[in-house]
């Protein structure tokens, strides 16, 4: 478990991060925030790079800074790349594995299960110069899990990989937080993020924005109605029965797709019964219903913009 408790960061007379309390537990939570939101400062705390200014940082209730005994028990990817690239995949790994605590007669076998797991038992043996920017963002979660970490900080892991990847990634850290351990994953890339976590914490200007269930996030934003999509034949049938209820608050027919409507409701929850009660009633054919709302993107946008 990962605490801040009224943590800041202050460079000279610029924010890092300001007066930010949070929890972060076991499973997978995603640290959003745009540029320059505070991510990196963040990180830098939880992973002992930093001390706080003013506040307190705990992981598994110690101190990160300068602390040997939580370095050892968290394992961190970094966005950055600082490798000796005279140096073979597998050694790398092996090198770190023996930082982090990793005794000596374990250490073939842990650096074998690492490189497996990341998908580089092909290329592990070849020197890290001659490696692309996928294959060098494996080999940094290699390092980061090759000593079975209680907490896994990766600052965005997704970068360089291509949608085979960044699907194998994502399996690969759910099945880590599914183990019961914590994972703190930095990313910019928002549909992905959110096909792994529904937990975000986001940053904005240094100041923790919203902590929490991405759904449950988007419900309070109340000043925001919710737009559902709905593609039906002959739309404009249904459509005087849908203004009329109590939780549509506008309602528009697409000129390009005469099959498609898109409405705004005040109450989500209401109105997908109230829907469901006129469907039935009017044997309407219904071929798709979403909300482009509901999503983390949509939720992100929102909040940053007010």
């Amino acid at each position: 478990m990962i605490e801040l408790r009224g943590a800041s960061r202050w460079y000279g007379q610029v924010i890092g991060i300001n007066d930010v309390s949070c929890t972060i537990g076991k499973g997978i939570t995603a640290l959003l925030g745009q540029n320059g939101a505070g991510k990196s400062t963040l990180i830098k705390l939880v992973t002992g790079q930093l001390r706080p200014t003013t506040g307190e940082v705990t992981v598994e209730g110690e101190l990160p800074f300068a602390n040997p005994s939580v370095q050892s028990r968290l394992g961190y990817c970094p966005e950055g790349d600082t490798f000796y690239e005279d140096m073979s995949g597998r050694q790398f790994v092996t090198l770190m594995a023996r930082m982090s605590g990793v005794a000596k007669h374990e250490v073939r076998d842990r650096v074998a299960q690492a490189i497996d797991l990341v998908g580089m038992n092909d290329r592990a043996d070849t020197r890290l110069a001659g490696y692309s920017k996928g294959m060098r963002q494996r080999i940094k979660v290699a390092q980061a899990i090759v000593h079975d970490p209680d907490t896994l900080i990766l600052d965005e892991p997704l970068n360089g990989l291509d949608p085979v990847g960044r699907r194998q990634m994502g399996d690969l850290l759910r099945a880590f937080a599914d183990r019961g351990k914590t994972v703190l994953i930095s990313s910019h890339i928002l549909h992905e993020v959110e096909q792994m976590t529904r937990s975000i914490l986001l940053l904005h200007r240094g100041r923790l924005l919203a902590q929490g269930d991405v759904r449950e996030i988007r419900s309070l934003i109340d000043r925001h109605p919710h737009r559902i999509s709905i593609t039906m034949e002959s739309p404009r049938t249904i459509g005087p029965k849908l203004l009329a209820l109590p939780s549509v608050v506008s309602l528009k027919y697409d000129r390009a797709n005469a099959s498609q409507l898109e409405l705004e409701t005040t109450d989500p929850e209401r109105f997908y019964s109230e829907f469901a009660d006129i469907v039935l009633q009017d044997r309407a054919n219904v071929q798709t219903l979403y909300s482009p709302d509901n999503n983390l993107e949509a939720v992100f946008k929102y909040l940053v913009k007010g």
